[in-house]
């Protein structure tokens, strides 16, 4: 999704409500608008580097959703690795020499 009208169909959203926040993620730095690709007089938002640096918070937001968002049976779509088709592997906090962090492993030092 790329344009106006196929976020508007896909989230169902109000269009008011989604103008709103498609100018908050671009004026953020997240999305930015571009011609469209196929050279019509529309416009299409795509992620700038900063939008794509959240990618690994969307992984492990689903992951999270994964595991308890859905009963268990509940059919639900699977990341798969592009070249292989492969399950992608859970994320992990590691501390600097491979070690698996839980949240009662870390603390916040203020500087």
């Amino acid at each position: 999704m790329r344009r106006f009208s196929e976020f508007q169909s896909g989230l169902g959203i109000a269009k008011g409500m989604l103008a709103t926040r498609l100018r908050d993620l671009t004026e953020r730095g997240i999305l930015e608008t571009a011609p469209a690709s196929d050279g019509s007089a529309y416009k299409e938002y795509v992620l700038t580097e900063k939008g794509r640096g959240l990618f690994l918070v969307i992984v492990a937001l689903r992951q999270w959703g994964e595991d308890h968002l859905y009963h268990p049976a509940e059919p639900k779509s699977s990341l798969l690795e592009a070249e292989t088709g492969a399950p992608v592997a859970r994320l992990e906090l590691r501390a600097q020499d491979g070690r698996p962090l839980d949240w009662n492993h870390t603390l916040v030092e203020k500087i």
